[in-house]
């Protein structure tokens, strides 16, 4: 570690409260930044209170919100920051972050903000190929549904979006739908019966593969998609992996902290 380091990027997630896919996909991408940046200083801010609530009570486990790490930051010498989320989409949670973050600008010289996953076109075909890789092995009559997270944020837009775009490429039997949102479980289902596969593979289109992976997804309720696609006839599999765990996701966010510090170099150069 170098001394006096007086850059930070801090790195905001909305959380989970599952020790092992934090392991792999938030750490993974924490980690990956620390060895990328060694000029820089890493800090960890969670958004979801109810994770970081959750985690506090049943672990005695503290991480920072984002005034929390902007405060620590402060208190540490930092002068400058990149914040970059491992938010999916520029929905509510990094509206807020924004939000919580500005609110301490005059305690810096700088404050500049990485972009969420899903933000550029190109940024969309990254994540679609990534996913078409991952699912090679699916044969014609075996179909894909990702589960995304979903927001009454304008920005949900975007899953609809995507599941376009996968058509457009070619992948007709890759679908997405949202938990909390739009595209919606039966509207998915009603796209899947359309398409008639023998086999449906469920796996979760969010940066950890947490609760709504594990319950809503693939749990045994009979509200969960698993048990949906089940009572429909169709024989299902359900693949726990969150996005964190794909390399090309990992690399995109270093992409995208990457292109604020080019931004940066440019301005100063000018």
């Amino acid at each position: 570690m170098i001394k006096n380091i007086k850059k930070a990027i801090l790195v905001v997630s909305f959380g989970t409260s599952y020790h092992d896919t934090r392991k792999v996909t938030i750490d993974a991408i924490e980690q990956e930044i620390t060895t990328a940046y060694p000029n820089y200083k890493i800090y960890r801010a969670w958004t979801s209170g109810m994770i970081l609530q959750k985690l506090k009570k049943r672990d005695n486990i503290h991480y920072d919100t984002v005034k929390e790490a902007m405060v620590r930051m402060k208190n540490e010498g930092i002068t400058d920051v990149i914040v970059q989320p491992t938010h999916v989409i520029n929905g509510i949670e990094n509206e807020l972050m924004i939000q919580d973050a500005l609110f301490y600008s005059s305690s810096f010289s700088t404050i500049r903000f990485g972009n969420p996953l899903l933000t550029t076109t190109e940024d969309n075909d990254i994540v679609i190929e990534a996913i078409h890789q991952e699912f090679s092995f699916l044969s014609p009559d075996e179909a894909l549904v990702l589960m995304g997270h979903g927001t009454t944020h304008y920005s949900n837009a975007i899953y609809a979006a995507l599941d376009y775009t996968f058509k457009d490429k070619g992948y007709q039997n890759i679908f997405i739908g949202t938990v909390e949102a739009y595209p919606t479980i039966d509207s998915v289902l009603s796209m899947v019966k359309q398409y008639a596969p023998k086999r449906v593979h469920l796996a979760p289109f969010m940066i950890v593969s947490g609760d709504h992976a594990t319950n809503d997804m693939a749990g045994d309720d009979i509200d969960s998609w698993k048990t949906q696609f089940l009572s429909a006839g169709y024989d299902v599999q359900c693949h726990l992996k969150g996005l964190g765990e794909y390399q090309e996701i990992r690399d995109l966010f270093l992409k995208h902290i990457s292109d604020v510090i080019t931004s940066i170099d440019d301005t100063t150069t000018v």
